[in-house]
């Protein structure tokens, strides 16, 4: 009875083991949430958590709308730094996935629009990027994760870098 509890944990073991890797090969987490299908994401790609990615806030033009600026430099030793300069808007990572606050929330961050990660500060490391041209962009967000707009645009900005 030994060897079938050995032979039943064995299998176990590595029948689950090549369960995961091919789900996460295929883009499957646990949550049973398909993030290899950017389409199914407005073309972004898209955290674990359950929200709405096609949400949006629409702002009217003001003095007091919020705007975004980023600047990508390469690093001195590997990769690129990225630098997010929000106007009229503060990072709020306690309140991630919370109700909505005026001119607060987080930024997503895509290269050549697929989504890299949320990103609730004013810098971030880009490692293992695409060669060749890469456009990175910034989106700001509110707190439920619905994207900033002004009067129909979003609340975003963006440049393009050269991965050698």
């Amino acid at each position: 009875m030994s060897r079938s509890l050995a032979l039943f944990a064995i299998g176990l073991i590595f029948g689950g083991g090549a369960g995961f890797v091919l789900a996460a090969a295929n883009g499957v987490t646990f949550d049973g949430h398909d993030h290899s299908d950017p389409a199914h994401h407005g073309g972004h790609q898209a955290e674990t958590a359950a929200h709405d990615h096609s949400a949006v806030i629409n702002l009217p033009a003001g003095p007091n709308t919020p705007s975004v600026k980023v600047t990508v430099v390469k690093d001195p030793m590997a990769g690129w730094n990225l630098h997010v300069l929000p106007q009229n808007f503060e990072f709020a990572p306690e309140s991630a996935s919370a109700a909505d606050q005026p001119g607060k929330g987080h930024a997503h961050v895509y290269a050549n629009g697929l989504k890299l990660a949320r990103l609730y500060g004013n810098w971030m490391h880009l490692a293992d990027l695409p060669k060749g041209e890469v456009e990175i962009e910034v989106s700001l967000n509110s707190n439920s994760h619905s994207q900033l707009v002004v009067d129909g645009v979003p609340v975003s900005a963006s440049q393009v870098i050269q991965v050698d």
